[in-house]
């Protein structure tokens, strides 16, 4: 597959010490996955087979090669190898990466896994209900048609207009934000209402 123009610039914006490390990077997921196709997604080198299988970064002291289902990956894995992602992932400045044969295998394993459709199972942690700060439910006391609105709001629209008014610095602050609140919420408007369609 060609190589992606992007990534070419992300390596050459590299520190020139870092550079080797990123282009072996890139060399071993070809050698692995000739098929891989090259993007940048979040401001970082993505390798795409199948889906997003692996990724490659450098930082102020360290360069990172991931993948993105490296916990599926493990068990299925040698000692060897297992050693071998995490020495790839967590690779400071300076350091040698692992051998090109370790890192050929690991992106196979990868491909592999996105060759079968294995799919990372998401869990999804619920937030616990947030409790109306007692400024804000004498505000809304004193105007009945926000009182309603707001009771009727769904559970993350009230959390928005709390944590907004809970992030203010100072006493000044909040108070602009409260009869702002009151004001948006008694026309029935949510914390976010001039982003939505």
């Amino acid at each position: 597959m060609p190589f992606d123009a992007r990534i070419d610039a992300y390596i050459r914006k590299a520190a020139p010490s870092v550079q080797p490390v990123l282009k072996e990077i890139r060399a071993a997921i070809h050698a692995g996955c000739p098929d891989v196709v090259e993007t940048i997604k979040w401001r970082s080198p993505t390798f795409d087979y199948k889906g997003i299988m692996a990724g490659m970064a450098t930082f102020r002291h360290y360069t990172t090669m991931m993948f993105w289902k490296a916990r599926l990956m493990e068990p299925r894995l040698s000692a060897a190898d297992r050693k071998a992602l995490k020495q790839a992932s967590e690779l400071k400045h300076g350091e040698s990466l692992p051998g090109r044969a370790a890192l050929v295998r690991l992106v196979k394993v990868a491909a592999g896994l996105n060759e079968a459709g294995v799919t990372l199972k998401r869990t999804i942690r619920k937030k616990p209900p947030v409790k109306t700060p007692p400024f804000l439910a004498a505000a809304l006391k004193r105007n009945a048609t926000a009182q309603a609105n707001f009771d009727a709001f769904s559970p993350s629209n009230r959390r928005e207009y709390i944590e907004w008014l809970a992030d203010a610095r100072q006493d000044l602050t909040r108070q602009r934000r409260l009869e702002q609140a009151v004001n948006w919420i008694s026309e029935g408007k949510s914390r976010n209402w001039k982003y939505e369609r």
